[in-house]
C-alpha cells in the first residue's frame, strides 16, 4: 500500500508535471500585467524590427528577431505589438519552467532525503524548488521582462536552458546520456550568444565547475565546438538581411568591419568600465533594490540557502558565487539608466540559494510539524509573497503612455512634416513601429538627432529619404568625412566634428523650411535653430523664418492616465507640462488672450503639479 501510494505521489508530483503547472500559473499572472501597447525605450524599435525582419541596435539580436517575426505573424492576440509582448511573457514563463527543473535537479543531487519517509522528504525538495521559482518569477526585474517586448525575456529563457543542460551533463553524469547533454549545452550556448552577448558572463563559473567535475577534457570541448558554432550561425542573418536594405537597418552590417562593430557593440564601449564613481553608484543601486526583487523574506531565504549550499557542495557553491560576482562586477561598470536587466543572472543565482533556503526550512518544519500539506504549501506560499508586493509596480495592463504620447506628437504636426528629436525613449523608437508596421503618419520624416552622429544612420536616411539628403549632400559629405575619423580611431578635432554636425542639421532646416513644415522638440539645442522662431505646436515647436505671431490650436491631448511613479513615467508627464507651459509663455509675450494663457498653465499643472515655471506663471497672472 505504501509503495502504491509512493508511486502515485511520484507520478502526480513529477518534476516535469510540476514545472508545467508552475509555468502555466506564472504565465496566467503575467497575462494580467501585460502591456497593451508599445512601451518605453527600445520597445517600438524592437517590435518594428521583429515585424519587418530588420536589423536591431547592437548586438543585432538575430535569434530574437526571427522568433519575433514568427510571433508577429500569428493570427491571434490582436495587433503585432500585443503578440510580441505576449512572446515576452511566454519566454519568461518558459524560463521559470527550466529554472525549476534545474533547481529541482540540483537539490536532488546535493541533498539526500533522510528520515523514515523519504518520499515526503523528496516532495519537500520539489516544493522548495517550486517556491524558489515563484520568488524568481515574481521578483521585480524578472517579472518586468514579461510585460513588454525586450530581448531579456529570451535571454533568461536561454540562460535557464544553459544551466539545465549543464547540470544534466556535468552533475548527473549517467553513461550514455552525458555526451547528448553536452552537445545540447553547447548548442544552446551558441544560440544564446545570438540573442545577447552577456551570455559570456556564464563562462567563468561554468568553466570552473566543468574542470572540477570533468577534469581537463579538452577533447570534449573541441567536439562541442561543432554544435556551438551551429547555434552561433544564426548571426549570418545580419549581413544577409542587411544586404537587402530593410527599412530598419541599424549599423548596416554588410561589410566585415560593420559586422564586427555591430557584433561587439562598439558604440557602447564608452559606457563600460568608465570610472570608479559609476561602479560605486551602480553597486549602491543594486544593493538598494534587492528588497524590491525578492522581498526581505526572499533575501533571508537566500542567506540561509547560501550557507546550506556551501555545506552541501563546495564546488557548486563556488561556481554559483563566481556567476553572481562576475554578473554584478560587469553590470555595475556599465553606465546606463536601465541597468536592472543586466543583473538578471545575479538574481537567478540568488534563486538557487533561495531554493536551498526553502529546502532547509521545509526540513526544519518537517521535524516539528505533522501537517505535511501545510508544510508543502507553506513553501509555495512563501514563493508567492513577491507577487502581492510587486504587482502594482509591475502592472502595465493600463499603460498607454507611449502610445498616446506618440500619437499626440504626430497630431502636433502638419502634413509632410520634418521633425528633429532626441526623445528616443518616449516616442522616436515607437514611431518606427507606428510608421513601418501600422502605416500611420508615414508622411512625417522623423530624424533622431543623436543617431545622426553615426554613419550607418546617414546611409539609412539616404535610402528612406533621398530627396532630403540630396539637397544637403555637401554638408552631409563634409560631416561624414570628419565622422570617418572618429569611427575609425583616426586623430580628429572634436570642435570640427561638432561644427560640421551642426552645419548639417541646419542645412536640413534651411533647405526645407520653404517646402514643408519643420519641427523640433523641446530638448533640441538653441544653436541648431538659431535664426528661426520656435512656435509651440502641441508637443513640438514649429520653426518659422519670420517673427510674426502664429496662432495655434489649443492642444487636446488624448491621455489615458497611468498613476505609477518612475523615471520614465514622470518624464513623459513632464514633457506634456513643458509643452503647455511653453505655449502659455508664447501667447503671453505675443499678446494672446489672458484666458487662453491661463488655461495653458493650468493644463500644464494637471500633468506635473511640481512644474516650477507653470506655478510661477500662474501666480504672476493671478496677481
Amino acid at each position: 500500500m505504501n509503495n502504491s501510494r509512493m508511486n502515485m505521489q511520484n507520478v502526480l508530483f513529477s518534476p516535469v508535471r510540476v514545472g508545467l503547472l508552475l509555468s502555466a500559473f506564472v504565465l496566467v499572472v503575467y497575462s494580467f500585467t501585460l502591456a497593451p501597447s508599445v512601451g518605453f525605450i527600445d520597445s517600438g524599435e524592437l517590435s518594428a524590427v521583429a515585424s519587418t525582419l530588420g536589423i536591431a541596435h547592437p548586438t543585432g539580436y538575430p535569434l530574437f528577431t526571427l522568433l519575433g517575426w514568427i510571433f508577429s505573424r500569428l493570427p491571434i492576440w490582436g495587433e503585432e505589438i500585443i503578440r510580441l509582448n505576449m512572446m515576452a511573457s511566454i519566454f519568461c514563463a518558459g524560463g521559470i519552467f527550466l529554472f525549476f527543473l534545474t533547481t529541482r535537479l540540483i537539490l536532488s543531487l546535493l541533498i539526500k532525503p533522510s528520515g523514515k519517509d523519504k518520499s515526503f522528504a523528496d516532495l519537500i525538495l520539489t516544493f522548495a524548488a517550486a517556491g524558489a521559482s515563484l520568488l524568481l518569477a515574481f521578483s521585480e526585474t524578472y517579472w518586468s521582462q514579461s510585460t513588454n517586448i525586450e530581448v531579456y525575456s529570451l535571454h533568461v529563457f536561454l540562460v535557464s536552458g544553459i544551466l539545465y543542460c549543464f547540470v544534466r551533463a556535468a552533475l548527473q553524469g549517467k553513461s550514455g546520456e552525458t555526451d547528448r547533454w553536452w552537445y545540447a549545452f553547447a548548442f544552446v550556448v551558441g544560440l544564446s550568444f545570438t540573442n545577447h552577448m552577456t551570455t559570456i558572463l556564464l563562462a567563468p563559473g561554468l568553466l570552473y565547475l566543468y574542470f572540477m567535475t570533468q577534469g581537463f577534457s579538452w577533447k570534449r570541448l573541441l567536439v562541442m565546438s561543432a554544435p556551438f558554432l551551429l547555434g552561433l550561425s544564426v548571426y549570418i542573418y545580419l549581413p544577409l538581411r542587411a544586404s537587402q536594405s530593410p527599412d530598419m537597418n541599424w549599423g548596416n552590417p554588410t561589410s566585415l568591419e560593420a559586422f564586427l562593430w555591430h557584433l561587439s557593440g562598439k558604440q557602447y564601449r564608452v559606457w563600460i568600465f568608465s570610472s570608479p564613481e559609476v561602479a560605486t553608484r551602480q553597486l549602491k543601486y543594486f544593493v538598494s533594490t534587492l528588497s524590491g526583487q525578492f522581498t526581505y523574506l526572499g533575501i533571508a531565504l537566500s542567506m540561509v540557502g547560501f550557507i546550506g549550499l556551501g555545506r552541501a557542495s563546495l564546488r557548486f557553491f563556488v561556481a554559483i558565487l563566481i556567476l553572481f560576482f562576475i554578473c554584478v562586477l560587469y553590470s555595475i561598470n556599465y553606465d546606463i539608466h536601465d541597468i536592472d536587466s543586466y543583473f538578471l543572472l545575479a538574481y537567478i543565482c540568488m534563486g538557487v540559494w533561495i531554493a536551498f533556503g526553502l529546502a532547509r526550512v521545509g526540513q526544519w518544519l518537517a521535524q516539528r510539524l505533522h501537517y505535511r500539506w501545510f508544510i508543502l504549501f507553506s513553501l509555495i506560499a512563501m514563493g508567492c509573497v513577491p507577487a502581492f508586493v510587486n504587482y502594482h509596480q509591475i502592472d502595465e495592463s493600463t499603460n498607454f503612455l507611449v502610445e498616446d504620447y506618440t500619437h499626440n506628437m504626430f497630431s502636433s504636426m502638419d502634413s509632410n512634416a520634418l521633425v528633429l528629436s532626441f526623445q528616443w525613449d518616449y516616442w522616436v523608437s515607437a514611431s518606427y513601429y507606428y510608421q513601418l508596421v501600422r502605416g500611420e503618419r508615414t508622411d512625417i520624416t522623423v530624424i533622431d538627432k543623436e543617431l545622426l552622429r553615426r554613419s550607418w544612420y546617414l546611409k539609412e536616411l539616404e535610402n528612406r529619404y533621398p530627396a532630403l539628403m540630396n539637397v544637403s549632400k555637401v554638408e552631409v559629405a563634409s560631416f561624414r568625412n570628419e565622422l570617418f575619423k572618429f569611427e575609425h580611431d583616426v586623430p580628429y578635432d572634436p570642435a570640427i566634428i561638432q561644427s560640421r554636425y551642426v552645419d548639417m542639421i541646419r542645412s536640413f532646416i534651411l533647405r526645407n523650411i520653404e517646402k514643408r513644415p519643420i519641427y523640433v522638440t523641446s530638448e533640441i539645442e538653441p544653436e541648431m535653430t538659431a535664426g528661426w522662431q520656435r512656435v509651440p505646436s502641441g508637443l513640438a515647436f514649429r520653426l518659422y523664418a519670420d517673427t510674426l505671431f502664429h496662432r495655434t490650436e489649443n492642444p487636446l491631448y488624448r491621455y489615458r492616465r497611468f498613476e505609477r511613479e518612475g523615471r520614465l513615467e514622470n518624464m513623459i508627464r513632464r514633457l506634456y507640462s513643458v509643452s503647455l507651459t511653453a505655449r502659455g509663455a508664447y501667447y503671453y509675450y505675443r499678446g494672446g488672450g489672458k484666458e487662453e494663457i491661463l488655461r495653458s498653465f493650468q493644463h500644464s499643472l494637471e500633468f506635473d503639479p511640481t512644474n516650477r515655471d507653470a506655478l510661477a506663471w500662474n501666480q504672476r497672472l493671478r496677481r
